[in-house]
């Protein structure tokens, strides 16, 4: 991989990590379009923890007040504290996604190698999108959610395991037909995948030791890196200003025009 591919890749990934347009989808897709080598183990484990240092850099504040106050209520036995709530929320939310990781791992593995299939995928991300707009009163904060509802919207988080469906865009979208306002769903659809961006880094990092990493490979592996870091920054500012006077439906367009174009490509080549 060259530094140029390294980098722009980077930035894909980081970008698309908090978009609502799936990133898995576009580090298949892109590459398989353009004619890049697909990100091999090492580069991808790589650009994880760049997303990952992205979202614990925006949110640093909020997490660590989300942990106090999350703590504090085990002692306490009350959960009076929104902090507390959204913490043990986020807690409620991430399981679907563990069971999902551990038990069906391998068949959304698959799915990695058939493009036409992530194309499909993406429509699904774009009828989330486009629907969960056309709900009428979204003024909920987050901690008003009743646990189950918690549960639900790490359910659609879980789904994103699938190349192609977007984990952010499940997520708001979820949050948006719980009638969360669309800031409050976006930021705790963010908040909510700290855990999971955080666990899926950490299961690359064991990948990649076991891998190695030869010398040479070290300034294009932290171009990516960087990359990644700080697309994945811009993304989550930008989008949380965003959606206070925009729908989504751009990316619900933008999902259907990429997954639209990516069959197009696979027609052609046959």
């Amino acid at each position: 991989m060259t530094m140029f591919e390294a980098v722009f890749l980077g930035l894909v990934q980081g970008a698309t990590e908090f978009l609502p347009v799936s990133s898995s989808g576009h580090l298949v897709l892109v590459p398989w379009m353009l004619g890049i080598d697909e990100p091999g183990l090492t580069y991808s484990a790589i650009l994880h923890w760049g997303t990952v240092l992205a979202v614990l850099v925006y949110f640093r504040a909020d997490l660590v007040r989300i942990v106090v106050a999350g703590l504090k209520s085990i002692r306490t036995r009350s959960l009076d504290d929104p902090d507390a709530r959204i913490g043990w929320w986020i807690v409620i939310g991430t399981i679907p996604a563990v069971v999902f990781g551990v038990f069906l791992k391998d068949g959304f593995e698959r799915l990695f190698g058939n493009p036409r299939a992530v194309s499909l995928f993406l429509f699904f991300t774009a009828a989330l999108l486009w629907t969960s707009e056309r709900k009428a009163a979204q003024t909920r904060n987050a901690e008003d959610l009743p646990w189950f509802t918690a549960l639900l919207i790490g359910l659609m988080q879980a789904l994103a395991i699938t190349p192609g469906i977007s984990r952010s865009g499940a997520t708001i979208a979820a949050g948006l037909e719980a009638g969360l306002k669309r800031e409050e769903a976006t930021r705790y659809s963010f908040l909510l995948g700290v855990p999971a961006v955080l666990g899926a880094g950490l299961l690359s990092l064991i990948d990649l030791l076991a891998a190695g990493i030869a010398a040479a490979q070290w300034p294009v592996l932290l171009a990516g890196f960087a990359a990644a870091a700080m697309s994945g920054y811009i993304a989550i500012r930008w989008l949380l200003e965003y959606v206070r006077k925009h729908s989504l439906k751009v990316f619900s367009v933008y999902c259907v025009l990429l997954g639209v174009g990516a069959l197009l490509v696979s027609v052609l080549r046959g």
